[in-house]
């Protein structure tokens, strides 16, 4: 980038890097189901961003655990990891941008139809959908670092866990999700899902820069606020939905939820589709509920 574009870009950064995110999923081959019928994995995505120094990100390691990474923490195990640690001390701003990967239309369709396992259509997008949204990291973590800025994607770094844990049960160092949650992009349901303005059906990535960027307006008050069940109109939807029975009005039992996502049964079906060692993939939780797709009745939120 010449030095006139990166001063354009600067004036703007949010709008910018907004683009650069809406572009790959409208351009990408990555973002194409060559596999299937050359429909699309992902509709436009919604894009937030936080300061690396919401006091939110330093609450998630008590809501979810200690071990969860705040921003300047994913930055120096990215350069620790690069040889490059002595560069820490030099690093005051911090910022993270969000998105949210709403599953197509017809995607949403076929697994809406289903009772017992993902659709093939679903089964797909888990997994070469999901390959879409890590090449979607990469390429905006290159985007940053070619304007010289320090940039991560916390799903890429080679000390990465998704492990399980005694107090919170299945996790992971980053929780999508809740970074999503911080950057103004939804809030979360009975299942766990994030309901986010394009639904509940989505998936989400990030990435944290030392660009210093405007965060997102957080537009709700309390972090289950968009879910009808805790609005006192009694949903549940997403618990008849659930083969497994992982939910309840208690909520989401990660531990049966992974055993059925990860049983035999399910795991042929997906390789029936066509798939070689596919990804868990279920959904069916996030398919033929009023979050589906929207925020359900957003005028009734106070």
């Amino acid at each position: 980038m010449r030095k006139e574009e990166k001063v354009s870009f600067l004036k703007d950064p949010n709008h910018v890097l907004e683009q650069v995110i809406k572009n790959f999923i409208q351009e990408s081959q990555y973002n194409q189901r060559t596999e299937l019928d050359r429909g699309r994995y992902w509709e436009e995505p919604l894009v937030g961003f936080a300061s690396g120094a919401d006091p939110i990100f330093y609450e998630l390691k008590s809501i979810i655990g200690s071990f969860h990474l705040t921003p300047r923490e994913v930055i120096a195990t990215s350069l620790r990891e690069k040889g490059k640690i002595s560069l820490l001390s030099e690093i005051n701003d911090l910022s993270v941008i969000s998105w949210i990967l709403p599953a197509s239309e017809d995607t949403r369709r076929s697994n809406r139809m289903e009772s017992e396992y993902p659709s093939k259509f679903w089964a797909y997008t888990r997994d070469y959908g999901e390959a879409c949204n890590n090449a979607l990291r990469a390429h905006v973590v290159q985007f940053l670092r070619n304007l010289g800025f320090e940039a991560e994607a916390p799903l890429l770094l080679p000390s990465y866990q998704f492990f399980r844990d005694h107090k919170v049960g299945w996790a992971s160092l980053w929780s999508e999700r809740h970074v999503a949650y911080v950057c103004g992009l939804g809030t979360f349901s009975l299942s766990d899902g994030l309901i986010t303005p394009k639904g509940v059906a989505v998936r989400i990535g990030s990435v944290v820069t030392t660009l210093k960027l405007k965060p997102t307006d957080r537009r709700y008050r309390h972090h289950k606020e968009y879910c009808l069940q805790f609005r006192n109109e009694r949903c549940g939807k997403c618990r008849d939905r659930c083969p497994a029975g992982a939910i309840t009005e208690k909520g989401h039992d990660k531990d049966k939820c992974y055993e059925y996502i990860h049983s035999e049964p399910l795991k042929a079906k997906r390789v029936e589709y066509g798939l070689t060692d596919p990804p868990p993939s279920c959904g069916l939780c996030q398919t033929g509920v009023p979050c589906e797709h929207e925020i359900p009745r957003p005028d009734l939120i106070a």
